[in-house]
C-alpha cells in the first residue's frame, strides 16, 4: 500500500510539471482570470446550458441514452465473465493487485483534490499560468461531474451488482446516504474521465494525451471487477465526466484561426459505440485528435 501511495505521489508531481510546461494558445490562457468570479459565471452558464441545446444536442443526448440502454443488455454477461473463476483464471484474487488498486484510487475524489493541489502549488511556485488553468479546470470539471452524477444517482436509485438483485432494480429518491442504490451513473468513473480529459486536453505530445487515459481505463475495469458497478454505470458516468470536462476546457480556449476552425489542444472528440455480436459484447472507442 505504501508503494501505491508513493506511486500516486510521483504521478501528481510528474503531472504538475509535465502538463504545465507546454504553453499553448497563450492569448486565450492569459485573458482568463481563473478566479472565483469566473468560476461563478461559468457555473451558471453550465447550469443553464440545457436551455440552449439545439436539435443536434438533443440527438447526442438521445444517442447517449440509447448507448447506455444497449450496454445494459450486456451488464449480466460482463459481470458473469469477471466473476467466473473458470474463465481465463479471473477471480477476486486480483482485487488487491496494483492495477486494480491504482485504478480505483484514481477515481477517488481525494485524489482529484490532490491533483488540484499539485497544479495549484506548481502554479504559485513557478508563476505558471497554464498550471493555474489546469488546476481551475480540474476543480470545475470535477464539481460539474459530481453535481450531475450525484443528482442522477439519487433520482435513479439503481441497485449495485453486489446486492445480487439484478441489473433492473431501482429505488428512486432513496436516502442520499444509501450507497447501495446509487449505482447509475458511475461516480468514480465520472470523476476519472473529468480529470483525465482535462489533463489530455492540456497535453501537447500525442503520447502524453494517450497515457493520460490509461488510468481512466484501469478505473473503469476496477469498478466493474470489484462489483461496485454494472458496465452500463461506468459507461454513462464516464461519458458525463468527459462531456463536462470538454465543455469546461472549451470555455477557456479559442479555436485556431484557420480553415479547420478546431482547437489544437488534446483530444477533440471521443466516440464510444457499444456493440453486440452473437454472444460477444463490447465497446468500440474512437479518439479524434
Amino acid at each position: 500500500m505504501k508503494k501505491l501511495y508513493l506511486s500516486l505521489l510521483l504521478v501528481i508531481i510528474f503531472a504538475s510539471s509535465a502538463f504545465a510546461q507546454f504553453p499553448r494558445l497563450q492569448d486565450s490562457v492569459q485573458q482568463n482570470k481563473y478566479n472565483f468570479s469566473q468560476f461563478g459565471r461559468e457555473t451558471l452558464g453550465f447550469i443553464i446550458q440545457p436551455t440552449k441545446w439545439d436539435g443536434g444536442d438533443l440527438l447526442k443526448l438521445g444517442l447517449l441514452g440509447a448507448g447506455t440502454f444497449l450496454v445494459m443488455q450486456a451488464d449480466n454477461p460482463i459481470r458473469d465473465y469477471v466473476n467466473n473463476d473458470k474463465i481465463y483464471g479471473l477471480n477476486k484474487k486480483y482485487a488487491k493487485s496494483y492495477p486494480i488498486e491504482f485504478g480505483n484510487m484514481w477515481g477517488e475524489l481525494y485524489f482529484t483534490e490532490m491533483m488540484f493541489g499539485g497544479f495549484s502549488l506548481y502554479a504559485l511556485y513557478a508563476d505558471d499560468k497554464t498550471a493555474h488553468k489546469i488546476a481551475f479546470e480540474i476543480a470545475q470539471a470535477s464539481f460539474y461531474t459530481f453535481l450531475v452524477n450525484g443528482t442522477l444517482k439519487y433520482v435513479i436509485g439503481r441497485a449495485r451488482p453486489y446486492l445480487e438483485q439484478g441489473n433492473q432494480v431501482y429505488s428512486p429518491f432513496s436516502r442520499y446516504d444509501n450507497p447501495d442504490h446509487q449505482s447509475l451513473p458511475g461516480g468514480h468513473t465520472g470523476i476519472t474521465m473529468a480529470l483525465t480529459t482535462v489533463l489530455s486536453r492540456n497535453a501537447k505530445p500525442l503520447w502524453l494525451k494517450i497515457i493520460a487515459y490509461v488510468p481512466a481505463a484501469l478505473s473503469v475495469i476496477s469498478r466493474v471487477y470489484l462489483d461496485r458497478h454494472w458496465a452500463s454505470d461506468v459507461f454513462l458516468g464516464g461519458a458525463i465526466g468527459y462531456l463536462a470536462a470538454t465543455w469546461v476546457v472549451d470555455q477557456h480556449e479559442k479555436p485556431i484561426e484557420n480553415d479547420s476552425n478546431k482547437s489544437q489542444l488534446g483530444i477533440r472528440g471521443i466516440n464510444i459505440q457499444p456493440f453486440v455480436f452473437g454472444d460477444s459484447y463490447g465497446l468500440g472507442i474512437t479518439l479524434h485528435f
